[in-house]
């Protein structure tokens, strides 16, 4: 059994029922190498302090609900070894979102985002009897959008985005990639007009912060830079 540690997590606090302004708390936990930022907060919030707010669901790297800011850095809290996080762990929430409580923000612009590029398949063509078939060559265009889970961490480490709200962001972009270069799906020029706006794709300022905070290692830089190519001349390259 690996020999465990003391780690102090300094988390920035904030309730807007009755704190004029965030203040940073400080707790000592004993963890692993191997627990993560996550197991920490949870032996504060069950043993230590139960009124801390911190979302959380599948704890796998799948549901993208505990994103937030962990030594400086957006990252998934169940996703990061507390051996790597260190003796001293600072955690904030994500940045350009109300905060709610503690850790939780409100993703409802972030969600509003996402709905406005139309995040779904639309093929009017009567269906065929089983399913519509594509090329691996078609499918490759396209797959690696296709594992974004929505944990807004791009969005929330983009300067663009914190400098202007209304940009849709590199989540909102990825997710409108998926779609636009999927061969069977109609809709690819409505996304186009959509993201063509003043707050869409050419508010990316090539910063590239998004790439980074990706935890699912997305190529952000290449889908934006695709879509910017398939506004200025009107193809996907099919």
């Amino acid at each position: 059994m690996a020999e465990t540690f003391r780690a102090t997590i300094r988390i920035l606090r904030y309730n807007p029922d009755v704190d004029k302004k965030p203040h940073w708390a400080e707790y000592t936990v004993e963890v692993e190498p191997t627990d993560r930022v996550i197991d920490a907060l949870h032996q504060i919030k069950w043993f230590q302090d139960g009124t801390l707010a911190v979302r959380r669901s599948c704890l796998h790297g799948v549901c993208g609900s505990d994103a937030m800011i962990i030594n400086g850095r957006n990252a998934l809290a169940c996703k990061v070894l507390m051996k790597n996080a260190g003796t001293m762990v600072t955690v904030e929430p994500l940045r350009g979102f109300r905060v709610i409580k503690d850790l939780v923000v409100d993703m409802e612009p972030f969600f509003e985002k996402y709905r406005s590029i139309m995040p779904y398949f639309i093929n009017n063509d009567p269906p065929p009897p089983r399913e519509r078939y594509q090329s691996p060559e078609d499918r490759a265009r396209f797959d690696d959008t296709t594992k974004c889970i929505l944990c807004a961490a791009c969005t929330t480490s983009c300067p663009s985005f914190w400098a202007n709200p209304k940009y849709v962001g590199p989540s909102a972009i990825v997710q409108a990639h998926r779609f636009i270069f999927d061969s069977r799906d109609q809709a690819w020029e409505e996304r186009l007009r959509i993201l063509a706006d003043r707050d869409g794709v050419w508010r990316c300022r090539s910063v590239f912060n998004c790439v980074e905070a990706c935890p699912r290692e997305i190529n952000i830089k290449k889908a934006i830079a695709e879509v910017q190519q398939a506004i200025l001349t009107g193809s996907r390259g099919f």
